[in-house]
């Protein structure tokens, strides 16, 4: 989750909240692929997840990539938690998971020199210490009360508001990870096409990427059980967004939706200050019961716009949420499918053409189908193995047609990244049913197994 946004000054018109998402128009040479992804930490002697302080814990990773690498550290009340260098941060989400959101690169061969970089630094931290990091949608075994709570303001407001908005909005913060792409748009047309594919794609990276196939030791019954969380949390900041297949969408229906999405936070000197349910309305208003009399900065417009969650999100630039945290080869694949499929304008028409005429509970049918029978998933006699096959042969078009090389000019392309994709569409396999398969085979239910053969 984010870290506090700098947006810019006072909000005295209310133009100004659509033109701050405007602002991220750039043309197309100046498009960018920023990549998140997070990981679970743990005790290899103790399989428990790290605490925050402790020789063996969140800090002391922080503190050692800080000391011995170069980054620079992000405090809250004393604390240390995040680090940023070079245009990248890392971060904490609440259970402690570590977060990597990378710098804006141009390439995914970039974009995957700074994965591997980034964890073999915390690899190397990590075995001195004792502890391993592993990829996967869902912390398979710990339970609600085993993980750690991340010393963040944020975090706490969050935590007390859940329960009152949905049944998992605490599993999701704190027994989840996701991998991310963050990409750019050209014009409010083009973001318009942009968040429509994404939206009505997110169901293929669910299916594709699915790994959290376990909760507390055991199957659950679900191939991504992280994006079935996302459907009870809390309804009015998550979901499918029909709106946005409706004329007339654009930056300021997008305003007018986060206008209606409640407040968590106002963000003030060093503290979060508790706006749980709170009406932005009434802030622009100077009527925010949190802070009477007060009005918004673009700021407090650009932290709030990071407390919607829905399945793919605009800010100065649109990011796709639906895929599990995985294995290394698919925190290169996620940025190099979406990319595909977004930056070569025929492949983002050819992917319009393959959704464009579903209905919104088609969609919402197909994200549902996808949490629970991965690749495959049938909707309307739409299968999802033959979906997805068609979407990454448009990504893999779309990659070919931004011909970006990479090794010095040795590899012409980027479309060796969607090999992992591949594979899985040849075996029908996504990394649950290869989980499920161990656990039921050569594991015999002893899912502990699963930290030793899946660390990074």
């Amino acid at each position: 989750m984010s870290i506090p946004q700098s947006g810019g000054g006072p909000i005295e018109r209310h133009e100004q909240l659509a033109e701050y998402l405007s602002s991220g128009c750039k043309p197309k040479e100046d498009w960018r692929i920023g990549t998140e992804h997070e990981k679970f930490g743990y005790c290899r002697d103790t399989h428990k997840p790290l605490p925050y302080e402790g020789e063996r814990s969140i800090k002391a990773v922080l503190e050692a990539l800080r000391d011995r690498h170069g980054w620079a550290p992000l405090e809250e009340a004393g604390n240390i938690i995040g680090l940023t260098k070079d245009g990248a941060n890392i971060s904490l989400e609440p259970g402690g998971q570590l977060e990597l959101s990378g710098a804006p690169l141009e390439t995914i061969h970039q974009t995957c020199d700074e994965v591997n970089a980034h964890l073999v630094d915390v690899k190397d931290i990590a075995d001195q210490i004792g502890v391993g990091f592993i990829g996967l949608g869902g912390a398979p075994i710990w339970t609600h009360e085993q993980m750690p709570v991340m010393p963040k303001g944020r975090y706490r407001l969050m935590t007390d508001y859940m329960d009152k908005v949905g049944t998992l909005g605490k599993s999701m913060m704190y027994r989840t990870c996701t991998v991310q792409v963050n990409l750019d748009f050209a014009s409010e047309v083009d973001m318009v096409q942009k968040m429509r594919v994404a939206l009505a794609l997110q169901p293929v990276a669910t299916a594709l990427f699915a790994n959290s196939p376990f909760t507390e030791g055991k199957p659950n019954g679900h191939k991504s059980w992280r994006s079935r969380i996302w459907r009870d949390l809390d309804a009015s900041r998550t979901g499918m967004l029909p709106f946005v297949f409706e004329d007339g969408f654009g930056f300021e229906a997008w305003v007018d939706y986060a206008l209606d999405v409640p407040m968590y936070f106002v963000y003030r000197n060093g503290e979060y200050i508790n706006a749980l349910g709170q009406s932005f309305r009434d802030f622009l208003k100077g009527e925010l019961p949190a802070l009477p009399g007060e009005t918004p900065t673009l700021s407090d417009w650009a932290d709030h716009l990071t407390t919607i969650f829905p399945e793919a999100r605009v800010k100065k630039f649109i990011e796709m949420r639906g895929a599990d945290g995985g294995p290394w080869r698919r925190l290169c694949a996620l940025p190099a499918f979406w990319v595909g499929l977004t930056y070569d304008q025929s492949a983002l028409d050819a992917a319009w053409d393959l959704a464009k005429d579903w209905d919104a509970e088609t969609r919402e049918a197909l994200r549902v189908a996808a949490s629970v029978d991965g690749l495959q998933a049938e909707v309307n006699g739409i299968k999802m193995h033959d979906l997805a096959r068609e979407v990454v042969a448009i990504s893999e078009s779309g990659l070919k047609a931004r011909a970006k090389p990479g090794a010095g000019g040795l590899v012409p392309d980027e479309t060796h990244f969607l090999n992992a994709l591949k594979e899985s569409l040849e075996t029908g396999q996504v990394p649950a049913d290869e989980l499920l398969a161990h656990y039921h085979g050569d594991w015999n239910g002893d899912l502990s197994q699963i930290y030793a053969q899946y660390s990074y």
